[in-house]
């Protein structure tokens, strides 16, 4: 009996050892690291690039013969019949587990984006670690052919140089899928997705010889922040509201700007720690929103006369500093206020502050919006003169 009960044991046990049962093989596979998406008369065009594993992996000094990525594109009443349309031209399966980038058109994105997002969030093949972006007055199928130097898969540098610039430039933000729909479905909270454009002619930027050359003819770069009413676009910000809205939300790391020097002159701060806090009051049922503001900063360079040495010196320039941060956030609040767009999450922290008062006043929120005490405080402190104390164009006018 016991023979038995261990052979039966044994028998269940290798019905589980089914082994790769669901298996893919890799050269059957289209691997999609960026995708994008485009308005076509009443249908979308959907883009995919895919690697082209033998290129990427070419061991040679000047690689191979063809391009490292490849684009096929469909078009469709809905995302998912145009992703197996592609099936026609790509001889292999798409397979979206490993997407970098996603791209959506400008054109589209102004109809608005809630019928992309819930396609793209249905697809069980497809994680939500991928960035969001907006092709700024192009389309996505343009930014997807541009070849990149230094990384070989074009959004491979997108989704890289997008984290870099976030973490020490700060006009950017990094927008994965679950924050956005988060963003479009909360109330009280407007989304924004950065903006890419394209520099220089676009029909050069798919050849090869966009590589392989010191100055490419042709790139992508990140430009202001696309900001939205709902899942709509309606308008951007330029690059210091953009900067103004990382302060705003609390999602500055590093940053560099300059001031002016009291004697004239410029010099470079690096901003190297922030702190933004937020509030919400209602008071005699009027709201209103109180925004904190603290900045560490090292002086970077210095192109003005001046002793920094003199701690009087160092209090005008904090104070300084504490105005241009200053005006860089109302002029920031200004244009969302022109827009009419909560981007900066002013109606949760209302809904914090008196969530009864939130509940009774939210359908008219928008309206309230436009004319929305908001009261802005900055800190700035210096903290470091760097490796060298004196300005070097005061000892050389000296």
């Amino acid at each position: 009996m016991r023979y038995v009960m261990v052979f039966f044991a044994l028998f269940v046990t290798i019905g589980l050892l089914t082994g790769c049962w669901s298996r893919r093989e890799l050269n059957d596979l289209a691997i999609s690291v960026g995708m994008g998406f485009d308005k076509k008369d009443d249908q979308v065009q959907v883009i995919i690039q895919v690697v082209n594993p033998g290129e990427v992996a070419s061991k040679g000094g000047g690689g191979g013969t063809n391009t490292p990525v490849s684009t096929f594109k469909a078009t469709s009443k809905t995302i998912f019949e145009s992703l197996r349309k592609i099936t026609t031209q790509s001889p292999r399966k798409v397979y979206s587990s490993h997407l970098r980038m996603l791209v959506i058109s400008e054109e589209l994105a102004r109809e608005g984006i809630t019928p992309i997002l819930d396609g793209i969030s249905r697809n069980h093949e497809m994680r939500s670690d991928f960035y969001i972006v907006i092709a700024r007055g192009t389309t996505a199928e343009n930014v997807l052919k541009i070849l990149t130097p230094i990384e070989k898969i074009p959004s491979n540098k997108l989704f890289t140089t997008l984290e870099m610039s976030e973490k020490v430039w700060a006009p950017t933000v990094k927008v994965k899928l679950d924050k956005l729909i988060a963003d479009i479905q909360t109330e009280g909270k407007d989304p924004v997705l950065t903006g890419i454009l394209i520099k220089g002619d676009p029909s050069k930027g798919d050849e090869k010889s966009n590589l392989n050359q010191t100055d490419p003819p042709t790139f992508l770069v990140y430009a202001g922040l696309a900001i939205f009413k709902n899942d709509k676009l309606v308008g951007w910000l330029n690059e210091r509201e953009s900067k103004g809205y990382n302060y705003l939300i609390d999602n500055v790391s590093s940053t560099i700007g300059h001031i002016d020097c009291p004697a004239g002159g410029i010099l470079a701060v690096d901003v190297v720690r922030t702190k933004t806090k937020m509030k919400g009051e209602v008071d005699n049922g009027k709201p209103q929103i109180i925004v904190d503001v603290f900045l560490e900063e090292n002086v970077g360079e210095v192109q003005c006369k001046i002793d920094l040495l003199d701690p009087e010196n160092i209090k005008k320039l904090e104070e300084t500093s504490q105005e241009e941060v200053k005006n860089i956030l109302e002029a920031t609040i200004q244009k969302a206020k022109k827009y009419n767009v909560d981007i900066f999450g002013f109606g949760e922290a209302i809904y914090r502050a008196d969530p009864k008062y939130w509940n009774e006043n939210k359908e008219s929120w928008k309206e309230q919006f436009s004319d929305l005490p908001v009261l802005v405080k900055t800190e700035v402190k210096i903290r470091r003169l760097g490796t060298v104390s004196d300005s070097l164009v005061q000892k050389t006018k000296e």
